[in-house]
């Protein structure tokens, strides 16, 4: 399950509903997945054949179509990072800066761990979402924020788009980050 970190505490917020709320009140959307259903051998692969991100779509079909029709989403697909990425570095210098979406940025965790951080409400401030295999997270329309890897520096991750051009990523200059 996610987890938070409050950046002006430190204070960590634990357990689903107590995530769920909080992002909730923040605009986020935070679901959880059984990933019990992935093949064994696809729980810790980062390194994908065409063939084999298919099958990660199948195995999550019915829970990617429901939110997409909830939420108006039309294309979705697999990115997958690891230390074998090419230029993996560079690649996550662009994605540890601040930016806006002119759509949702939407990622189910399947395998790995990630952090989006997300600018929540004046008081709140920046927060990191700590996120692992099953997790479901929705950062809304035009809201400041940034992903990188964990540690273990592996992730893979369905993506949903209403249009791939609402993902262009646009720089957030933000004198309290």
């Amino acid at each position: 399950m996610a987890e938070i970190v409050l950046r002006k505490t430190n204070e960590r917020i634990k357990g689903e509903e107590n995530v769920k709320s909080f992002l909730e009140d923040q605009g986020v959307l935070y679901e959880h997945l059984d990933t019990n259903k992935l093949p064994e051998n696809l729980q810790e692969k980062f390194i994908l054949s065409d063939s084999e991100k298919e099958k990660i779509l199948d195995v999550f079909d019915a829970e990617i179509r429901s939110l997409a029709q909830r939420h108006g989403y039309q294309r979705w697909d697999i990115v997958a990072l690891s230390d074998a990425t090419p230029n993996l570095d560079e690649l996550l210098k662009k994605f540890q800066q601040v930016h806006v979406h002119t759509e949702d940025e939407v990622r189910i965790i399947t395998a790995g761990k990630g952090i989006f951080t997300v600018k929540g409400s004046k008081d709140t401030g920046y927060f990191d979402i700590e996120l692992v295999p099953g997790d479901v997270i929705s950062v809304p329309v035009n809201t400041p924020h940034f992903f990188t890897l964990m540690e273990n520096r592996r992730v893979v991750a369905v993506r949903l788009f209403i249009d791939a051009a609402g993902w262009v990523a646009h720089p957030y200059e933000d004198p309290d980050f």
